[in-house]
């Protein structure tokens, strides 16, 4: 029963190894070391914290007009986004996100202007 186990765990890890490699290679910088901006409207600014190569520069912002100050990151949804999804990142480009609360609405300028 415990060599199975064992088995089983261990093509598990094996899975999760090769699809982490995958995941790697698909967003891997380019020759000239850039990597393109994903498209993070209306998801959760986990996703901007987990996708974004932790040498770029971020700023975020609440965009409903209240000025608050985002501390729980799996808390909050994405309005707007600089640069637009598909441009290349370099480390010289901060990336800029407005958000809101998960459950409010973007402001109706912020809507009008990103589309």
């Amino acid at each position: 029963m415990r060599r199975a186990t064992v088995v089983g765990v261990g093509a598990v890890l094996a899975l999760a190894a090769v699809a982490a490699s995958s995941v790697e290679e698909a967003a891997a910088p380019d020759e000239a070391g850039t990597r393109p901006m994903p498209d993070f409207l209306d998801r959760g600014l986990w996703r901007v914290f987990t996708h974004l190569d932790r040498r770029t520069r971020l700023d975020v912002h609440d965009v409903s007009g209240r000025d608050r100050r985002v501390l729980w990151p799996p808390r909050w949804q994405v309005c707007t986004q600089y640069p637009a999804a598909g441009t290349a990142l370099d480390r010289r480009t901060t990336a800029v996100i407005g958000v809101v609360r998960k459950g409010e609405t973007c402001p109706p300028r912020v809507r009008d202007a990103r589309r």
